[in-house]
């Protein structure tokens, strides 16, 4: 079963598990590459985002979609 998606995973864990979610963090604004390393917590404090959208966004994008092989 996937790992969900929390606020305290790192950015680098969730593209390691879900690499299709590296353009939700460019459209949050969310530095992925220098950042990856901090929760997705902290990350959303430092880079402005809202934590809540940006959790909703990345398990929108995580979550395959039936029948199509994504």
């Amino acid at each position: 079963m996937p790992e969900p998606i929390t606020g305290d995973m790192t950015i680098n864990r969730v593209i390691e598990l879900y690499p299709q979610t590296i353009g939700v963090f460019n459209r949050f604004n969310v530095d992925s590459c220098c950042g990856g390393s901090e929760t997705l917590e902290r990350a959303a404090a430092r880079d402005g985002a809202d934590l809540e959208r940006l959790l909703e966004a990345l398990r929108e994008r995580a979550t395959p979609v039936r029948g199509t092989g994504r």
